[in-house]
């Protein structure tokens, strides 16, 4: 499947590993194309070495090269020009709604929906999801390729192991509680048995 609906993620949706994970898993089956930025690596890989001093900047660069690697022209470029112009409640939000522009983004992903009111992003065709909404659209899509995704992305943490619920549990605390409980009662498809 390859889609052509674009999604815009904000840095708050790749501060915990577990949802950043996941949603890189799901944008590799092409359900949706997943868009970001330099700027939007920058504040995520600040705010969580801010917050987790056991995390290197080193580890975290990784991390960053590590998707954008994965995900074949996710990086948004050029969109700098545009900031001046977007008004927003936050102007310090102003550059993900610049970037998504120059993507032609049909939506942006984001924990901080009032950052992103709809009627600051109806002139430019845009809308903001938050990532659980977001997450179980793209469920809606196309279920057996989710969940094949969910499966590749629970089963990639094999060093330790982790118990499905511990999982499930993860996905909760990282915000997106609706998905974990989609994916729940599939435990049977995901866990490699």
């Amino acid at each position: 499947m390859i889609s052509t609906f674009t999604a815009f993620f904000d840095a708050n949706v790749f501060y915990g590993a577990r949802l950043r994970s996941l949603v890189l898993y799901v944008a590799l089956t092409k359900i949706y194309r997943a868009r970001w930025s330099n700027l939007v690596h920058d504040e995520w890989i600040r705010n969580l070495l801010a917050d987790r001093t056991d995390l290197s900047e080193e580890d975290l660069q990784s991390t960053r090269d590590a998707m954008d690697a994965a995900i074949p022209d996710c990086l948004v470029e050029g969109f700098e020009s545009l900031i001046e112009c977007i008004e927003l409640p936050d102007p310090d939000d102003r550059h993900v709604v610049a970037a998504a522009i120059m993507t032609r983004a049909n939506v942006i992903v984001s924990f901080n929906l009032k950052d992103f009111p709809e009627e600051a992003l109806a002139p430019y065709r845009l809308h903001a999801r938050h990532p659980d909404e977001f997450l179980i659209e793209a469920y809606d899509i196309a279920p057996a390729i989710f969940v094949e995704a969910a499966r590749e992305d629970f089963l990639h943490y094999g060093n330790p192991p982790l118990e499905f619920d511990e999982y499930l549990d993860s996905l909760k605390r990282g915000g997106v509680p609706m998905i974990a409980e989609k994916l729940r009662p599939l435990q049977v498809l995901i866990v490699d048995q």
